[in-house]
């Protein structure tokens, strides 16, 4: 229950948002009109998969979810860490169940005891990205390069 009554906005915040809105009008009057501005239609505001940036730590491999926390990476049973995150091809959360006996290229990282930690389903861009080391052996003999997610030979 509120006792006393809500501030009232200064003069000034008005004053400065009316502003805003005829110098945005004018803009738009002076690029063409009111016709230039669009707005996307529903299949260009659609997310698009693109190259994500990934930890060095991460390895590649297929997975293949069970009945949680069981899978298997690689052709070889493993488990999810409690607490594990599942991103999908377009980075959002996935439940292990959404990915129920279904064979997926992915990129994981562990946690200390050997648990997955991290997964990302990967998309199309990504999938073409072969050089990916799939073990930790792999990796030491490899250079990772950040800013374009390549693995080279030194």
């Amino acid at each position: 229950m509120y006792r006393c009554a809500s501030p009232a906005l200064p003069r000034r915040r008005s004053m400065m948002a009316t502003a805003a809105s005829t110098a945005l009008f004018a803009l738009v009057a002076a690029f063409g009109g009111l016709a230039a501005v669009t707005v996307p239609s529903t299949a260009e505001a659609q997310i698009v998969p693109g190259h994500r940036y990934f930890p060095q730590r991460a390895l590649r491999g297929e997975l293949i979810v069970g009945v949680a926390p069981d899978v298997k990476l690689n052709g070889k049973a493993a488990r999810l860490a409690p607490g594990a995150r599942i991103r999908n091809a377009v980075d959002q959360v996935a439940t292990p169940g959404s990915l129920y006996d279904q064979k997926v290229a992915v990129l994981y990282t562990t946690d200390i005891s050997g648990l997955i930690m991290d997964v990302w389903v990967l998309n199309e861009v990504e999938l073409a990205n072969k050089s990916w080391p799939t073990t930790p052996d792999q990796a030491s003999k490899l250079v990772f390069d950040q800013a374009s997610q390549v693995w080279r030979k030194p």
